[in-house]
């Protein structure tokens, strides 16, 4: 049975599994554009070398390793739910460069004004309450600081829907099963992605909490999107 976001436990288990092939299985469904993606995540993030940056469900550290590599003298915390996943990237040559923390994003354990940038991969299709997990976004983030998120989302009514829900609902699956032999994970991923928050409704969300200059840009005809919002 496929977990769904309100079950925090299948979740984490979920990711668990799937860990030391992540990367790879992200590398070939996306042709190799994740990598593109995180550069703009970290260009949306306003960072600086002096930059202190949260990067909540960091998973492998794709996102963080990023930001090093861009600001090789920024503060950067990875933190996350799912520790075999975070292990994956503890164990990279350059894992040592970046802080590791177990969080939970709806209960961040940082104080008020603490960040510069929070950013994260694919964390609000996979969260039960986006509202919390934007207020603990708010609250870390320093005033003038900006949050940024990338993650997928439904694909657009027009003539590429079919074909794009069929490589999401029969492709990507079998994929999964394929590379890292988990079907279940990845028809987890198809059916969140459809259920998923539009990028506009999404802007609504992160205005109720307070942010401001929240702006959005799909990416992969549409079935991505980067969200970067400012705390005033």
């Amino acid at each position: 049975m496929a977990a769904n976001p309100a079950d925090k436990s299948h979740v984490q288990t979920m990711f668990g599994r799937i860990a030391k092939r992540y990367d790879r299985m992200n590398r070939l469904m996306t042709l190799g554009q994740d990598q593109r993606w995180r550069r703009i995540v970290t260009h949306k993030a306003h960072l600086t070398n002096q930059s202190i940056v949260l990067d909540i469900a960091a998973g492998t550290g794709d996102i963080a390793f990023e930001i090093r590599r861009q600001y090789p003298k920024a503060t950067v915390v990875a933190a996350d739910f799912a520790l075999p996943m975070m292990q994956v990237g503890r164990d990279r040559p350059t894992g040592s460069q970046v802080e590791w923390l177990g969080a939970n994003a709806l209960q961040l354990p940082f104080p008020n004004n603490h960040f510069d940038a929070v950013v994260s991969g694919f964390l609000l299709r996979n969260v039960p309450d986006i509202d919390q997990t934007l207020a603990e976004h708010y609250r870390v983030l320093k005033p003038g600081g900006w949050a940024v998120s990338l993650d997928t989302t439904p694909p657009r009514d027009n003539l590429l829907r079919p074909f794009i829900n069929l490589y999401l609902t029969s492709i990507v699956p079998l994929i999964g099963r394929l590379v890292v032999g988990d079907r279940d994970a990845y028809q987890y991923l198809s059916g969140s992605t459809l259920g998923f928050k539009k990028p506009e409704a999404l802007v609504t969300r992160f205005e109720t909490v307070g942010f401001q200059d929240v702006g959005f840009r799909r990416l992969m005809l549409g079935t991505i999107a980067v969200h970067w919002a400012r705390k005033p």
